[in-house]
């Protein structure tokens, strides 16, 4: 690390000679390999955008030039390389450095990207500011790409980018990828797109020479690019949906070229009006085992980074994911029910909706990064007979709330949503914890909210689910294994509203939903606590209520979401509504302040969800 030892800063970067850029990508490149070889996170993303965060750091002042991530996974080289490597090691850990870009942690990280989508948008406020506050040297860079130009936001700031004065930069990262395959009109689009270098160059020159002239103020320059954009147009016999906006584009160019890189940078950091940089990039660039299997390596956990071994758990005993018992149950009931179809906002893998995909794939629609179209398109399938279950991680679904209310529940239509990795999440910290999902959905008419105890209870649900007249229907269930060794029971109907009541006793009546209530079985060991999985939100067991309000003056509600707005405010509404007054205790994820990144354990222990934490609330 001969070079990389001697960066601290950007500042530090920019000392080097052009020639000796090469050299230290390889170097970032070794050092973020050889740390996620012990300490996991986002590996491919990173690897594929080690020149462009070299040239950008090198061309831009930063951090008083801005540079916008997207996606957050692709940045770690971005904190290696603004005063961060030494505590790289921490990153993902309880109290280290946080899994994605943060203005809380660093002025270089400028804006929140823990979800795709969102830099273009973001990165035009900035230019906008800069030139309301008198910043008119101030450059904005958005890197956008790992197939966040799907989704519908970055559309809605392209449009807003071309209407609006502004000289920012967009930065492309086309590697055909988001976590699987990129899918979609754009992605092919995007593969067939090509502009001449030369002509480029060329018209790059005669510009500077007009400007320098006086020639090209904004109305002639306006003019000018249009008519330019024309005779591109006709000479390429290809359309440039960015040239048509009215945002120059150039490209594609080879993202691992880091010295051509940052000419080409040099060249466009001093032109007017918006443009846009096409760069074609590798996911898990320079490192062989991530180059061949990009959607295995985009998190791999721990390798050997010598040989490229992931140190896999093999434990025959280990109970299964929740998300591969969600897969295998999918492929079940949709050999059983030919009306079944899954869809999923470019997470196949991530959720398994790919084992009915390997089985049925003209049954299943990776829809990209869109979760408001996944919700609306699965709202037009049911409208028309089908009944689509629509995998979202909770986190992301909060982008297709209005699709859930006014293209489903309004119509009452017969969509299956299974909300995985609900609740805390882990390392990946509070843009992907699934905190809101019971809050924000409980007061939506028409809707069923269910969360499975164990993976039973999740086939189950799911069988429940694809029944004739159940209407909207949502599952949450959790990120990670399960509770049984055996997961596969009979499919069975559950009544909808009625809870179980797992455990009779006295003084204290804990009332649990989802999983987190196999914590509560831990708990109640050794003490005269009754426990009730409530099963359903929504609606909710009102006999097991009356039960409870009946024979226990002291309650305590557990959930694996916020505390306000889910079952605890659900079960002090209906004591309430029905002249009950017992002593309520809710326990649950805070309010006030995001639940940060740690292992899950450590988090559960923090916010009082464990079986200890538990457990002292029982015997207080």
């Amino acid at each position: 690390m001969e070079l990389l030892n001697h960066i601290k800063y950007p500042d530090d970067l920019r000392k080097l000679s052009v020639d000796q850029l090469p050299d230290l990508c390889q170097e970032l490149r070794e050092d973020i390999v050889k740390e996620l070889s012990v300490n996991p996170g986002h590996l491919a993303s990173s690897l594929g955008v080690v020149e462009l965060t070299v040239a950008l750091h090198y061309v831009f002042d930063t951090p008083e030039d801005r540079i916008v991530w997207d996606v957050g996974h692709q940045a770690y080289g971005h904190k290696i390389l603004t005063g961060r490597r030494e505590q790289f090691c921490t990153n993902r850990k309880l109290g280290g450095i946080r899994p994605f870009p943060s203005p809380y942690e660093s002025d270089y990280d400028t804006f929140a990207c823990g979800h795709a989508s969102n830099s273009i948008s973001a990165a035009l406020g900035m230019a906008v500011a800069a030139k309301k506050t008198g910043n008119d040297e101030r450059h904005i860079v958005a890197v956008i790409g790992d197939g966040a130009l799907s989704g519908g936001l970055a559309f809605e700031g392209l449009n807003n980018v071309s209407s609006s004065p502004n000289d920012m930069l967009i930065v492309l990262n086309d590697n055909n990828m988001s976590i699987d395959r990129s899918v979609g009109g754009m992605k092919q689009y995007l593969l067939n797109l090509s502009t001449n270098e030369t002509y480029n160059a060329l018209r790059f020159k005669v510009s500077r020479w007009m400007h320098s002239k006086g020639l090209l103020e904004e109305d002639r320059r306006k003019g000018l690019i249009r008519l330019s954009n024309a005779v591109k147009s006709a000479i390429s016999h290809q359309q440039n949906i960015f040239d048509g906006m009215n945002i120059r584009y150039f490209g594609p160019f080879d993202g691992h070229d880091v010295k051509e890189l940052v000419r080409i940078l040099r060249q466009m950091k001093e032109m007017r009006g918006p443009k846009l940089l096409h760069l074609h990039t590798q996911k898990g660039h320079g490192y062989a085992p991530a180059e061949k299997d990009v959607t295995t390596w985009h998190a791999p956990g721990k390798f050997d980074p010598e040989t490229g071994e992931r140190l896999i758990d093999k434990d025959p005993n280990k109970p299964q994911k929740y998300q591969d018992v969600f897969g295998h149950t999918l492929l079940e009931l949709a050999q059983q029910n030919p009306k079944i179809v899954g869809v999923t906002p470019a997470m196949p893998s991530g959720c398994s909706m790919n084992i009915m995909m390997k089985e049925m794939p003209e049954r299943t629609f990776d829809v990209g990064i869109a979760e408001g179209h996944a919700v609306t398109f699965s709202g037009g399938m049911a409208k028309d007979g089908l009944i689509p279950f629509c995998n979202i991680y909770s986190a992301f679904a909060q982008r297709a709330f209005d699709n859930i209310i006014h293209d489903v529940a309004l119509l009452n239509l017969h969509v299956v949503f299974c909300f995985d990795r609900a609740g805390i999440v882990g390392e990946d910290g509070p843009t992907h914890h699934g905190a809101f999902d019971l809050a924000a959905l409980r007061p939506i008419p028409n809707l069923t909210i269910s969360s499975p105890m164990d993976e039973h209870e999740l086939r189950r649900l799911m069988y429940t689910a694809q029944l004739p007249d159940k209407g909207p229907f949502v599952i949450r269930y959790p990120r990670g294994g399960g509770v049984l060794k055996d997961w596969r029971c009979p499919l069975e109907e559950v009544k909808v509203g009625t809870g179980r009541k797992m455990r009779d006793g006295e003084d204290v009546a804990v009332l649990s939903i989802g999983p987190i209530g196999n914590n509560v079985t831990r708990a109640i060991e050794g003490t005269t606590a009754a426990h009730y999985d409530m099963r359903f939100l929504k609606p909710i067991d009102e006999d097991i209520l009356e039960e409870v309000a009946k024979r226990y003056k002291h309650i305590i509600t557990v959930e694996n979401g916020v505390r306000n707005g889910g079952l605890g405010s659900a079960v002090l509404e209906w004591m309430s509504d029905h002249g009950y007054s017992p002593r309520l205790t809710r326990l649950g994820m805070p309010d006030q302040q995001f639940v940060e990144h740690g292992t899950v354990e450590e988090l559960q222990h923090i916010v009082g969800l464990d079986a200890e934490s538990i457990r002292k609330a029982i015997e207080s």
